[in-house]
């Protein structure tokens, strides 16, 4: 299993066996995802760079990995983990492939030479990999089913450069870090979500998730070798629910074979309480120890919080109750205000782009704590999406909005940016033709009644337009300081089973989720069950507006400040002024309301000046 970072590029003209210090320094931006060791192979028409983190025979996976066969030569960089290495590297072993290592990157590199491209069938597992096969001369990309790890492209006159994120691309000579207006309308109208497939830079764009790419002298194409079908769902609640248990239960499983500990992160919800759960059973049936427990809280957040229909209740009291509970070795850890707002800066660099502002820059310095102390952790992300516990899931104003339920406040941003800038993106427009497009994708089932069908939509867009941007947060926040994350809700089958789920049946005892808590009976006590939801918390500490405010300004009185042209400065300024009450409604999500927007634009400042952004 190898938690990493990977790059390279095929180029049809030159010959790339003389080009060892641009792949190096492409991959060398890669250093943070994989801290242990660095590999390039080169050939005429294609070149590889890798990045290592070890956590599975750290002696054997050194990458790029090859096998040579006369004149043909197969060559793979990857990034991710199978979770089902031990069962595909017997059915490979009983086809006559050899092993020399215990790492799954050699078990994926067998089961390209003998399936081929229809080997990203069978894989279960998050991964991002590119193979490169001499004899056809063919470039082969597959990314995971739901996107948790990812891949990045680029392709301009006979060459295509790839890597997992964007700062690989534009560590080559030939990628700039330019962006059109679509890519401004991706920052300033949809950020800081995406829309799938867009890498936001001119010519940079992202390989779905579920889609694989073959890039040969006759040029680029993609499919999808993976996506959500509906049927019908015929097992009753109490079957549901035994399968639910199940799936959750193998899924944990998997995911907890590791040659170094795994720790979990744990907020005292549903869904983060029930995975460290199933994790503590694990470990005590196999006589592995204890369990390590990680929780985030800011300083004095106790005194400052107000419970909000977002944030109904504190996390802290849950916390203690699960870890006392289970018995976990339990770490909490605290942020300051200085801190958090320094933070800011280190994330856009993660990111590559302005991100979700402090709740981006609080899990970076979270992970960088839990690093300190473990190499791996599970977290409940995803289950939200696919259960649908968003508080948008249940409110008639959400579920009529003919918008993304996170969106509703497109109207305010656009007032936010300057006239040129609102005429060349049109935001509102542009937000409601990413909505069209996201809703002419979802597959209706015949026979659904209204509300039935306006729930899979809702799904649909939470599962392939949210979830990414948690995906991507979590992904560069964790591996810009080499921790490896791993998400069990985003296993696909069970993605695959509870997406056919009816409604009435998800939210089962009338309760948000509910087909989940009928699922954890007897994994965790009534009261933990039954607790209503709370997402990832944000600081609610008065300094914070004071610090983020204040550095606005300062931007805003800077006229060499790279934002201002794309502001309605008179406007932002005026918000600065008043107490932020103004944007109480979230202008992103569920988290992001006044301090967060002042966020977002020091991040989009940072990002225009630090990565020397032009506009084309």
């Amino acid at each position: 299993m190898t938690m990493c970072g990977i790059t390279g590029w095929v180029d049809w003209q030159d010959d790339l066996t003389r080009k060892l210090p641009i792949l190096e320094k492409m991959t060398e931006t890669l250093a943070p995802r994989g801290p242990d060791a660095t590999g390039t192979w080169l050939s005429p028409s294609c070149a590889f760079g890798h990045r290592r983190l070890s956590v599975i025979d750290p002696e054997n996976g050194a990458q790029p990995m090859y096998r040579t066969n006369g004149d043909h030569v197969v060559c793979l960089v990857y990034n991710g983990e199978l979770y089902n290495a031990f069962e595909l590297r017997r059915e490979l072993e009983q086809r006559g492939h050899l092993f020399r290592t215990r790492c799954d990157t050699e078990v994926l590199l067998e089961a390209f030479i003998e399936w081929g491209p229809s080997c990203v069938d069978r894989l279960n597992g998050i991964f991002a990999f590119a193979v490169w096969s001499e004899r056809d001369r063919t470039l082969f990309m597959a990314r995971d089913r739901l996107g948790v790890k990812p891949l990045f492209y680029a392709e301009r006159e006979g060459k295509l450069v790839f890597g997992s994120e964007p700062k690989a691309i534009l560590a080559h000579p030939e990628f700039p870090a330019e962006i059109d207006a679509e890519g401004l309308a991706e920052v300033f109208a949809v950020g800081p979500a995406r829309t799938p497939g867009h890498g936001v830079y001119r010519r940079v764009k992202e390989l779905r998730p579920g889609c694989c790419a073959t890039y040969s002298p006759s040029g680029l194409s993609i499919r999808a070798y993976w996506r959500l079908e509906s049927r019908p769902h015929t097992d009753d609640v109490e079957t549901t629910a035994q399968i639910l248990n199940g799936l959750l239960k193998d899924t944990v499983e998997r995911q907890l074979v590791s040659d170094v500990p795994v720790c979990t992160l744990l907020s005292g919800g549903l869904d983060s309480s029930a995975l460290t759960a199933l994790a503590v059973r694990y470990y005590r049936e196999n006589g592995q120890g204890d369990v390590h427990t990680y929780s985030v809280d800011y300083v004095d957040n106790d005194k400052h919080f107000k419970a909000s229909s977002f944030q109904p209740n504190a996390d802290a009291p849950w916390i203690r109750r699960m870890s006392e509970y289970l018995g976990t070795i339990h770490h909490p850890v605290e942020f300051d205000t200085p801190e958090l707002v320094e933070a800011l800066y280190s994330a856009v660099y993660a990111r590559d782009l302005p991100g979700m502002a402090d709740v981006d820059g609080s899990l970076y310095l979270f992970c960088r704590e839990i690093k300190k102390n473990a190499t791996v952790a599970i977290s409940g992300e995803a289950a939200d999406e696919i259960f649908g516990g968003y508080p948008w899931f249940h409110r008639e104003e959400a579920l009529n909005a003919a918008t993304f339920p996170w969106a509703l406040a497109t109207p305010e941003r656009a007032k936010l940016l300057s006239p040129e800038l609102a005429e060349a993106i049109r935001p509102e427009a542009y937000v409601a033709e990413r909505y069209a497009e996201a809703l002419a994708e979802v597959p209706h089932l015949a026979g659904e009644d209204a509300g039935q069908r306006r729930m899979r939509e809702m799904s649909y867009l939470n599962i392939t337009r949210f979830m990414p941007t948690l995906l991507d947060r979590k992904d560069r926040m964790s591996m810009a300081v080499g921790l490896e994350v791993r998400v069990p809700f985003c296993d696909h089958r069970l993605v695959e089973y509870v997406w056919n789920i009816p409604w009435e049946i998800k939210t089962a005892g009338e309760r948000e989720k509910g087909i989940l808590r009928k699922a954890l009976h007897g994994v965790l006590p009534d009261d933990v069950l039954y607790r209503k939801k709370s997402p990832y918390p944000k600081t609610h500490n008065p300094n914070y507006l004071a610090a983020v405010r204040s550095r606005v300004l300062s931007i805003l009185d800077d006229p060499s400040s790279p934002v201002l042209p794309f502001l309605n400065v008179e406007r932002i300024r005026q918000l600065a002024h008043s107490d932020a009450s103004e944007f109480q409604l979230p202008w992103f999500g569920q988290l992001m309301t006044g301090p967060q927007l002042f966020a977002y634009l020091i991040q989009v400042n940072t990002w225009l000046q630090t990565y020397h952004v032009s506009i084309k």
